[in-house]
């Protein structure tokens, strides 16, 4: 072999660096698993309590990747052993984010000291870059999300504007798409998602605003990774490059694998479930899932709880209780709720299997709060979409989707968010069994040609690993 071909393909150190939030940390789990198979070293840094509630990872893994523990700062405001966002509620993880940033002088040791080729990292940590940059460490951003929502917050100046802007962003300029998207798009927040953008982009007690981590931490990146594909709204990803003047590099949609083993015949909850399913015509329930970031309110569950029964349609529910102090205030069902819906539905109240309830031919709907993960899981499967999004990128997702005809918007108030159970039953209805909703489950069902395509996504991910071999340090 020549040189230069053992030069590429010498072993790299890689630092793997998520935000604090399970939804980030599992997509750069996965991730690690993908560069680490091709024979390259992974540090993952996260704090002791996360690495400590992360799945167990394959025996293969055991000598390529590392779980690298630093301790999170205490910090007033957040409650004691929260590590996650999990664990507390949407008001305190300003706190979370100051904690966070209490790590700088723990993670510069740790990269003074290993000096690894690249650093993966998270929009949180805008200290991070300078420090990598000075120890002459590359250094990529991962978005988990997709293209369009760091497309719609503008060019990383923009960005880091907004924490000294004497003009910050105003709540209607997210209500329609930004001057700079060039092309027809439905991507614009409601009002009621409008003031969470506001809020991101102004200054809270960490001292800086989210747009301003975010911004910096783009403008300090060698490349940008995100998850996405050129087969699905591709004209995003050149957008983004020409926002940033950087390399994008997708790593394709990772759609997960189903596991099958010998331990599912074992598995109590999935036995169970599965001869619930079982039982069920094809195509017939809706499958429904809020995620474990979101905190819905009571009056919420009660009209999503009514509407579900006055669909008809048969339903499996996971709703579960909130960890940590998001439990403050427990959620409860309409009373009787459970018992008048005992043919037609099962509320779940713990972990749930999604994929493989997802991969059951009885299963023909999903209505999700539309995070990316839980979208690129339904569409894998062919499913239509029942959308109820709440915060950050959910409702950008949700008009894109219904715009590509996947699936439907639960009609709601614009002022406060709010829907009825009448909204969600002829939502669930129409996408479910109506004759109008026909070309939606056939359209769900086209894109899992894209979404389930493993062979394609993993072509991205060779293509990003490769990039990753071809412009380390000290190579040009």
């Amino acid at each position: 072999m020549a040189n230069g071909d053992e030069n590429n393909t010498k072993k790299l150190h890689i630092v793997m660096f998520p935000w604090l939030a399970f939804g980030h940390i599992i997509p750069y789990l996965e991730l690690s698993k993908f560069i680490a198979q091709k024979g390259h070293k992974i540090s993952f840094i996260s704090t002791p309590r996360n690495i400590d509630r992360l799945p167990k990872i394959p025996y293969e893994f055991s000598n390529s990747i590392t779980f690298v523990k630093i301790p999170l700062p205490h910090v007033d405001g957040l409650p004691k052993d929260a590590e996650a966002t999990m664990d507390i509620t949407n008001e305190e993880i300003i706190y979370l984010k100051k904690a966070m940033d209490g790590m700088e002088k723990e993670v510069t040791n740790f990269l003074e000291k290993n000096s690894p080729d690249w650093i993966i990292q998270d929009f949180a940590q805008y200290w991070l870059a300078p420090i990598s940059a000075k120890l002459g460490i590359s250094r990529i951003y991962y978005a988990i999300i997709n293209a369009w929502f760091i497309s719609f917050l503008g060019s990383f100046e923009n960005m880091i504007n907004t924490n000294n802007c004497t003009s910050p962003p105003k709540l209607e300029d997210f209500l329609v798409p930004p001057k700079w998207i060039p092309f027809e798009t439905k991507a614009a927040y409601r009002l009621h998602e409008a003031r969470w953008m506001v809020e991101s982009s102004q200054k809270n007690v960490s001292g800086v605003s989210d747009m301003y981590r975010n911004g910096v931490t783009i403008e300090g990146a060698n490349a940008i990774i995100v998850r996405h594909c050129n087969e699905f709204e591709g004209q995003w990803l050149k957008l983004l490059e020409d926002l940033h003047h950087m390399p994008v590099l997708p790593t394709g949609l990772m759609p997960p694998i189903v596991e099958s083993s010998s331990s599912d015949e074992k598995n109590e909850s999935w036995i169970s479930i599965k001869e619930w399913l079982d039982e069920k015509p094809k195509g017939s329930v809706v499958y429904v899932a809020l995620g474990s970031e979101v905190t819905v309110g009571q009056s919420e569950i009660n009209e999503l709880a009514r509407g579900l029964q006055l669909s008809g349609s048969p339903f499996f529910w996971v709703l579960r209780k909130p960890s940590g102090s998001r439990n403050k205030n427990p959620i409860e069902l309409p009373d009787g709720f459970e018992e008048r819906t005992k043919g037609q539905g099962i509320v779940w109240k713990s972990w749930a299997p999604q994929l493989k309830i997802l991969s059951h031919e009885s299963v023909g709907g999903f209505l999700t709060h539309c995070g990316w993960s839980s979208i690129i899981e339904g569409l894998m499967f062919g499913h239509s979409l029942i959308m109820l999004p709440f915060l950050v990128d959910q409702g950008l997702n949700a008009r894109i989707l219904q715009d590509k005809g996947v699936g439907i918007e639960v009609p709601r108030n614009e002022e406060d968010g709010s829907y009825t159970s009448d909204s969600v039953a002829n939502s669930v209805k129409l996408v479910m069994v109506g004759n109008d909703g026909n070309i939606i489950r056939e359209k769900a069902k086209e894109m899992s040609s894209i979404f389930n395509n493993k062979e394609l996504h993993d072509k991205y991910i060779e293509n990003l690993i490769k990039f990753l071999e071809n412009h380390r340090k000290g190579k040009n």
